[in-house]
C-alpha cells in the first residue's frame, strides 16, 4: 500500500514510525516542561515595556474606554491565534523551530519558509524593541535629571552604545544554553511580580505631587503633575481619548492617534510565541504549548486590566501625559519600578533572542538558504546554534538604529501581524482541505475562529501602517520567490498545502463536469499521445501540445512485459523521468505509463483509463510506423541524463536510454505492421479521432515562426480516411469532415501555426 501523504510533518504519536524523525530531531536534551518551557517565557514577554514603562501612555492618550477596547481588541487577536496554534501542534510532532516548523511543514517550503523570515525579523524588531525600552528606563533614571541622577550621559549614540551592552548580555546568557535561560527567567519572573506587586500596593496612597521627567520639553516651566489617589473625579476625566504629543519621540512630538497608541499596545504584548519559539527544548510541546500559551494570555490580560482600571482612577491626565513612568514617583520605593522595568525589558528581549536564533537555525537547517548551513553546524556548541544566534545578535543591533521604541513598535506590529496571519491561513486551508490526517487534539477552534483571525490581523496591519504592510508584503513575495527558483529544499517533499486544497477543489468541478452535458459547440481536442521512445518524439510531443487549445493533453507509454520475477513496477521508478520530460519541454501534460504482455493491449488499457469524469481523451495521436531512423532529440539534456542510471532499478529496461533508438528498417522494435493496423481499428471501434502523424523529426517550431515572420506561406494538409472512399459517400452521420475542420481550425489559432506536414486522420 502507497504511503499516505501528509499535511503536516508527521501525523500524531497514534501513527507510529513518522514520530521517529522529529523525535531524533528534537535529541534526548529537552528538559523544559510547562511552566519553565512556556508559561514563564510568554507571560515575561507579554509584560516586556508595555508593564513598566507604557500603561501611562496608553491610558492618558486613548482614556480608559478606548484603552480597554484596545486590550480586548489586541487579546481577541491573539487569542483566535493562540487556538490556531494549538490546533497546528497538536497535530503531530514538532521539532525545533516552533512555528516556523509548523508552517513550513503546512504550506510547503516556499511559502513556509518566506513566513519563517518573518518570524525571524519579528523576533529581532521585537528584542530590539525591548531592549529600547530597558535603554530608555536606564536613562530616564540614571541620567541627569532622574530618579536617580547618576550622571548617565544621554544622547542617540550613547542611548546605541547602551543598547549594545544590554544586547551583548542577552548573547551570552543564550550562547551559554537553555540551562541559563530557564533558571534567569524563573528568578526574573518572580523579582517582576515582588515589583508589580509593589505598584498595585502604590495607588492606594494618599494624593501628591509627582515629578516630571527631564527629557519632557513639552512643559519646560511646569516640573510636577497631581497624582489624586482613588478620586470619581479623576477617574471621569480619564475615560475619553485626549490625544497630546509624545514627549520622547525624539523631539518630533507627533501627535499619536488611536491606532499608533494600539500599535504601541498590541507590539508590548505579541509575546504568544514565546513558548513555541523554544520548541526543539520542550520535553512535551504538543501539550506544553497550549496548556501554557493560554494561561499566559489569561494572567497577563488580567494584570493590564486592573492597570488601566487603578490608573484612570488615579492619575491625572496630565500626569499620564508627561510622564509615562509615573509609577516610579508614586511608589513606595521608586527602586522597586527601575528593577521592575530593566527585568522585564530584558526577559523579553532576552526571550526573543532565544526565540530569534532557535527559528534560524531551523530555517537553515532546511537548506532555505543553500551552504549557510556550513556556518550554523561549524558554529555549533552543546546543541546551542551560535551561528544563528550570532546572526540575530547582530540583527538586533542594526535595528537599534531605527530610533526610539514607539518606532520600532509599528514595524514590530506588522510583522507579528503577518506572522498571525500565516498561522491562520494554515490552520484553515487543513480545515477546508478536509485532510484526514489534521486531526488536533486541541479542537477549541473553528474556521470561523481563523477567519475572524485572518480577517482582524489584515485590517489592523492596514490600519497600523499601510505603506510597512505593503513593503512587507512586497519582501515576503520576493523571498517566495528566491526559495522557488535558488533554494535546494524545494526538493524535499514536506508536504504543501497548496496541493492538498487544489485536489479538494479538482475533485469537487470534476463531479460537476457531466460528460451527458456536453455539446459540440464547446468541443475541444483531449489528447492522448502514444509514445514509443521519449528521445526521438520531442517535436512531436510540442507540437500535440500547441494543437491541444486548453484540453486535456496525455502524453502515454506501454512498456511490454508483467510483473513476474521483477521485485517493484517498472513503470512507478520510470514515472519521475517523464514527468522530468514534461517539464523539460515546458509543455502542459499528464503522464501515463502500463505494463501490458503487448503494445496493442496496453494501448487499450490507456485509452480506456486515461482521464478522470468528463475529461477523457477524445483524440488518440499515434506516430507513423515506417522504417526513418530515430533522431535523438535528448542528447544534450544533461537533467535527464544524469537521472537515467541513478532513479531506474532496470536502466536497460527504460524508454529513455539512448540504446533504444532505431537505427535503421531492420529494428522496428516491438510493434509489428499487422499489430500497428489493429491498434488503428480497435481505436476506431472504441469512438475515438485517431491522428497517425509522419516525418515530425522534420519538424521545427522556431524555422516554422521566422517563415511566418517572412510572410511566407505555411501549408496544413489534413487528409480525411475516406476522402478517396467513392462507394461510401459522405452522409450527415458521418463526422470526419467536421473533426478535420475543427482540428484545422485551432491548428490555426496556434500563434506559430503548426506545421507544413501532412497529417492522415481518421475517425
Amino acid at each position: 500500500m502507497a504511503d499516505p501523504d501528509p499535511l503536516v510533518s508527521a501525523p500524531p504519536a497514534r501513527d507510529g514510525a513518522p514520530l521517529l524523525e522529529a523525535q531524533s530531531a528534537a535529541g534526548t536534551t529537552n528538559r523544559l516542561g510547562t511552566l519553565l518551557g512556556v508559561l514563564v517565557p510568554v507571560v515575561l514577554s507579554q509584560f516586556s515595556s508595555l508593564l513598566f514603562l507604557r500603561v501611562g501612555y496608553i491610558v492618558g492618550q486613548a482614556g480608559l474606554v478606548l484603552a480597554v477596547l484596545q486590550l480586548v481588541l489586541a487579546y481577541a487577536l491573539l487569542l483566535v491565534t493562540v487556538l490556531s496554534l494549538c490546533a497546528l501542534c497538536t497535530n503531530g510532532a514538532i521539532a525545533g523551530g516552533g512555528s516556523y516548523y509548523m508552517i513550513s511543514r503546512t504550506l510547503g517550503p516556499e511559502f513556509g519558509g518566506s513566513v519563517g523570515v518573518l518570524f525571524l525579523f519579528a523576533n529581532i524588531f521585537s528584542s530590539a524593541l525591548y531592549i529600547s525600552g530597558c535603554v530608555e528606563g536606564l536613562v530616564n533614571n540614571l541620567g541627569v535629571g532622574g530618579e536617580w541622577d547618576a550622571g548617565m550621559p544621554d544622547g542617540a549614540w550613547w542611548r546605541f552604545l547602551y543598547g549594545f551592552c544590554i544586547n551583548l548580555v542577552n548573547f551570552l546568557v543564550c550562547a551559554v544554553g537553555p540551562g541559563l535561560y530557564t533558571r534567569a527567567v524563573l528568578l526574573i519572573v518572580l523579582l517582576v511580580l515582588v515589583c508589580l506587586g509593589s505598584v498595585i500596593a502604590s495607588f492606594g496612597r494618599s494624593a501628591m505631587q509627582v515629578l516630571l521627567p527631564e527629557a519632557n520639553q513639552l512643559h519646560p516651566n511646569i516640573t510636577h503633575a497631581m497624582f489624586t489617589g482613588f478620586n470619581w473625579s479623576t477617574l471621569e476625566s480619564n475615560l475619553w481619548p485626549s490625544y497630546e504629543p509624545d514627549y520622547t519621540d525624539a523631539g518630533q512630538h507627533a501627535v499619536p492617534d488611536f491606532f499608533t497608541v494600539f500599535a504601541v499596545l498590541f507590539s508590548g504584548v505579541t509575546g504568544i510565541m514565546a513558548g513555541a519559539n523554544m520548541s526543539g527544548e520542550l520535553a512535551n510541546p504538543g501539550r506544553s504549548i497550549p496548556w501554557g500559551t493560554l494561561p499566559a494570555q489569561a494572567i497577563s490580560f488580567c494584570t493590564y486590566l486592573l492597570l488601566f482600571v487603578l490608573t484612570a482612577a488615579t492619575c491625572s491626565h496630565f500626569l499620564l501625559a508627561n510622564n509615562f513612568i509615573y509609577m516610579m514617583g508614586i511608589n513606595y520605593w521608586s527602586g522597586f519600578v527601575f528593577i521592575g522595568i530593566i527585568l522585564a525589558t530584558v526577559s523579553a528581549s532576552l526571550s526573543n533572542l532565544m526565540g530569534a536564533s532557535r527559528v534560524l537555525d531551523a530555517l537553515v537547517k532546511d537548506r532555505l538558504w543553500g551552504d549557510l548551513q556550513r556556518l550554523v553546524v561549524a558554529t555549533t556548541w552543546r546543541a546551542n546554534p551560535l551561528g544563528a544566534l550570532t546572526v540575530c545578535f547582530v540583527g538586533v543591533q542594526l535595528v537599534l538604529l531605527v530610533g526610539s521604541l514607539n518606532q520600532i513598535a509599528r514595524f514590530t506590529s506588522i510583522f507579528f501581524l503577518l506572522s498571525y496571519f500565516s498561522v491562520h491561513l494554515a490552520t484553515l486551508g487543513l480545515e477546508w482541505a478536509s485532510a484526514p490526517n489534521f486531526r488536533p487534539e486541541f479542537a477549541y477552534f473553528t474556521w470561523h475562529t481563523c477567519l475572524f483571525g485572518m480577517a482582524g490581523t489584515l485590517a489592523l496591519a492596514l490600519l497600523v501602517s499601510w505603506w510597512c504592510l505593503l513593503v512587507s508584503v512586497a519582501v515576503l513575495v520576493v523571498l517566495v520567490a528566491l526559495v522557488h527558483n535558488f533554494s535546494p529544499a524545494t526538493e524535499n517533499n514536506w508536504g504543501s498545502l497548496s496541493q492538498a486544497l487544489i485536489f479538494h477543489q479538482v475533485r469537487k468541478y470534476l463531479l460537476l463536469l457531466d460528460p451527458r452535458k456536453a455539446h459540440v459547440k464547446f468541443w475541444r481536442p483531449q489528447m492522448l499521445l502514444l509514445v514509443a521512445n521519449p528521445r526521438s518524439a520531442c517535436p512531436l510531443i510540442q507540437f500535440v501540445n500547441d494543437m491541444k487549445k486548453s484540453g486535456l493533453f496525455v502524453i502515454a507509454h506501454v512498456k511490454v512485459g508483467d510483473l513476474d520475477g521483477r521485485p517493484a513496477d517498472p513503470c512507478a521508478a520510470e514515472t519521475l523521468l517523464w514527468m522530468k520530460l514534461v517539464d523539460y519541454l515546458k509543455v502542459k501534460a499528464f503522464t501515463e505509463l502500463t505494463l501490458a504482455s503487448s503494445v496493442r493491449d496496453g494501448m487499450q488499457h490507456l485509452v480506456r483509463i486515461s482521464g478522470m469524469g468528463g475529461m477523457k481523451p477524445n483524440t488518440v495521436i499515434l506516430g507513423f510506423r515506417d522504417a526513418h531512423s530515430h533522431i535523438d532529440f535528448l542528447s544534450n539534456s544533461r537533467e535527464l541524463d544524469v537521472l537515467r542510471m541513478s532513479d531506474l532499478q532496470s536502466a536497460a529496461d527504460s524508454a529513455f536510454h539512448p540504446d533504444r533508438l532505431r537505427t535503421g528498417a531492420d529494428q522496428d522494435g516491438q510493434l509489428s505492421a499487422d499489430e500497428y493496423v489493429q491498434m488503428v481499428r480497435d481505436l476506431i471501434k472504441m469512438d475515438k479521432n485517431v491522428c497517425l502523424c509522419r516525418n515530425f523529426h522534420n519538424f521545427n517550431k522556431k524555422e516554422l515562426a521566422a517563415r511566418l515572420k517572412r510572410r511566407e506561406p505555411v501549408h496544413i494538409d489534413a487528409w480525411p480516411v475516406n476522402f478517396f472512399d467513392t462507394e461510401a459517400p459522405c452522409t450527415s452521420d458521418d463526422v470526419t469532415s467536421q473533426f478535420l475542420l475543427q482540428l484545422s481550425t485551432v491548428l490555426l489559432m496556434v500563434s506559430v501555426c503548426a506545421c507544413a506536414c501532412a497529417c492522415t486522420a481518421l475517425q
